[in-house]
């Protein structure tokens, strides 16, 4: 019988190493096999009814938390909370994931990603979207629609390729009216209170320049593709807007950013993200929509949640829980 006490270990350790410095190697020899040196291909298939649906992962930034990175509590509560999920010491990770719909009539991406321009800078962290489409099989040349939740850059820019062409030339490009007046503003640019937000306004005039035929701007609580219907969940940014999948009797909630990376900002509702235009509202709207999520047992997906971003939220207290989906097979 195998014994797994730690007496057994460490003297099974001890031995190995004893045979390592004695020379000693096995009498069956493996050729070895060169490593990969890169990631697997990040998409994840998905069924809402008739629909197919595709989670596809853009990459993954870790970065030092600066320190008002949650910005209603103190920093030593944010790292804590970054420890509790095993990231990075003193970094913080969040994740990035578009989402493609495939009604059967219409192919929906929802929000594009970082962007390729960003794939050599972030040695290939982000603006990885295009090259996991085609590992899907998926042409960009064959997207209907683009439909972006709000005009954030991680959100966006994956709308142009490094040399300013599309990424998606066929594409209809949605954005959410609200949001589109909001940012094309200048007077509310002239407004910006600070250096991350101005850097949003011209990133919007940047990537949207000349793209105002490819434009269509859409309100909060109606059908904008087959089977996809707009939710209003203001506070990130004045426009930011999720999204109800249905196809059947199934649905799913694509939550945008409601909430950044869950560790922090589903776990503790009330705190505040940087990123937040208004952080009030967001605060708000993120109890409302979890609520709501909670009560309907809905199956919930998060662009911050960890890759493939699928889950369920729990209410726990006056907190929230992210369940994870089990990866499944088959589709």
């Amino acid at each position: 019988m195998t014994d797994l006490n730690r007496r057994s270990l460490l003297a099974g350790t001890a031995a190995i190493g004893a045979a390592a410095a004695t020379g000693f190697r096995p009498s069956t020899a493996n050729a070895a096999v060169p490593q990969a040196g890169a990631q697997a291909p990040g998409f994840y298939r998905y069924k809402v009814g008739s629909f197919e649906c595709t989670s596809i992962n853009d990459g993954a930034r870790s970065f030092p938390m600066p320190d008002k990175f949650v910005t209603n509590v103190p920093k030593d509560e944010a790292l804590a909370a970054a420890d509790a999920a095993y990231m990075p010491k003193g970094m913080v990770t969040v994740p990035f994931n578009p989402q493609l719909i495939n009604t059967g009539s219409k192919l929906v991406l929802i929000d594009t990603g970082n962007g390729v321009a960003n794939l050599e800078p972030s040695k290939g962290a982000v603006g990885r979207t295009l090259q996991n489409l085609q590992a899907a099989g998926v042409d960009p040349k064959s997207i209907d629609i683009v439909l972006l939740s709000h005009l954030h850059p991680d959100h966006t820019n994956g709308l142009r390729l490094a040399d300013g062409s599309l990424a998606f030339p066929n594409a209809e490009i949605m954005v959410p009216v609200k949001d589109w007046e909001f940012w094309e503003s200048d007077e509310n640019a002239a407004k910006a209170p600070n250096e991350m937000t101005k850097n949003y306004f011209a990133n919007v005039k940047k990537t949207f320049a000349g793209l105002e035929s490819k434009v269509t701007k859409y309100e909060w609580g109606k059908e904008v593709a087959p089977g996809i219907t707009s939710i209003a969940t203001p506070g990130h940014t004045p426009g930011h807007t999720s999204f109800a999948v249905a196809s059947g009797d199934k649905k799913v909630l694509i939550q945008s950013d409601v909430t950044n990376i869950p560790e922090f900002f589903l776990r503790n509702p009330d705190w505040h993200v940087v990123f937040d235009n208004d952080p009030a509202l967001a605060q708000e709207t993120r109890h409302k929509f979890y609520d709501m999520a909670a009560a309907e047992k809905a199956t919930v997906v998060g662009f911050h949640f960890t890759f493939p971003s699928v889950g369920h939220v729990e209410k726990d207290g006056a907190k929230y829980r992210l369940i994870p989906s089990a990866w499944n097979p088959t589709i």
